[in-house]
């Protein structure tokens, strides 16, 4: 499972109780989740008005660092093509796997420091990734464009993918029959990849028509061809110029994607932290007072999990505890963007990916 719950919950005489308690509720005698404390440190809490104002901003900022991790990584995978597989080897946070990263996670003082207000940092976070966006974006449409380019010359000097290979042997035994006035023998492969070849055939001019049409009855793919050796000389040398651009742009962009995810995971974790930081002071008050605990639920128990934590919390808010009971009588009731449960709870999903690796 790469989905993680994190949760808050207000401390009781001490937030080593909260922990333990929730510890017994989900593992010691159901193996529901495996828990990770979850340490965010002292940050200044600020006015009321503010912490309601910043609540709906970081539910945004949230979504926007979520959608450029994405993008980077799903652009990770376009831009390595055939080692797809190497994929998550690359999407790494502060040089760990993304589990690692988060059930471990530490506040970064240096990029984030956190005697400056909430707002401030939430600033650092937002003017940080949209610049990584920014550069995302013009460095894919430069490695794009490039790729483009050598494709649609590839193409060209293709020619016409005439026949799959499995092909060769019908075509050999049937184009001369196509057509009365086809030359013996006149037929020659000129060209050929790793799916086809293009094959040329020598005819008089009155029988082409007829050529034609018979061809494309036995599914047979015919084009005219007119030979000019300096155009094609031109395309070879453009092609190897664009082929080596690409491979120098290749390792350089490979490293900025690395780099970048990386700083784009670890602010969109930080901004989780804020959040549940937020939240739990608005929901529970202060003195600042809460455990925050991160969950990684067992797939199969998932709506038990659910069902325990809210027996445990629904003390808390009981108005959500009665929605959330009501809901589960629904069968197929989706809360989606609504979620609401007694506890301070957000998702993270380390599957970024929209194709399984």
């Amino acid at each position: 499972m790469t989905e993680f719950w994190l949760i808050s919950a207000p401390g009781e005489k001490t937030c080593q109780q909260t922990w333990d308690k929730m510890m017994v509720a989900t593992t010691r005698t159901n193996n529901l989740s495996t828990n990770h404390k979850f340490n965010i440190p002292d940050l200044k809490v600020g006015t009321l008005d503010v912490l309601v104002g910043l609540s709906d901003e970081l539910a945004k900022l949230d979504s926007f660092v979520e959608s450029v991790v994405k993008k980077v990584a799903q652009y990770m995978a376009d831009v390595l093509e055939d080692s797809r597989d190497k994929v998550q080897e690359n999407l790494l946070a502060n040089g760990v796997d993304l589990v690692t990263y988060i059930t471990r996670f530490q506040w970064d003082m240096a990029k984030y420091p956190i005697k400056q207000s909430l707002k401030n940092i939430s600033e650092i976070v937002s003017k940080q990734v949209t610049q990584i966006d920014n550069d995302l974006k013009a460095r894919a449409s430069a490695y794009n464009n490039l790729k483009g380019n050598l494709q649609n010359l590839e193409r060209k000097n293709t020619l016409i993918k005439v026949l799959p290979h499995l092909g060769y042997a019908d075509w050999q035994k049937t184009y001369e029959t196509l057509a009365e006035m086809v030359v013996p023998r006149s037929t020659n492969l000129l060209f050929e990849d790793n799916d086809s070849g293009l094959f040329s055939v020598t005819l008089f001019r009155k029988a082409i028509d007829d050529f034609r049409h018979k061809a494309r009855e036995n599914k047979f793919t015919v084009r005219d061809f007119q030979y000019n050796e300096e155009e094609m000389k031109a395309d070879k040398e453009e092609m190897t110029r664009l082929s080596t651009d690409k491979k120098k742009q290749f390792g350089p962009l490979v490293r900025w994607l690395k780099v970048n995810f990386s700083e784009a995971f670890i602010a969109w974790i930080h901004i989780k932290a804020l959040r549940v930081f937020v939240e739990s002071v608005l929901r529970y008050g202060l003195p600042v007072n809460f455990q925050a605990m991160l969950l990684q639920p067992n797939k199969k128990t998932m709506k038990k999990l659910r069902e325990v934590l809210n027996d445990l919390y629904k003390h808390l808010d009981s108005s959500a505890a009665a929605i959330i009971d009501s809901a589960m009588d629904i069968p197929g009731l989706n809360l989606s963007q609504q979620e609401y449960y007694p506890y301070v709870y957000y998702k993270i999903d380390c599957n970024l990916l929209d194709f399984k690796v």
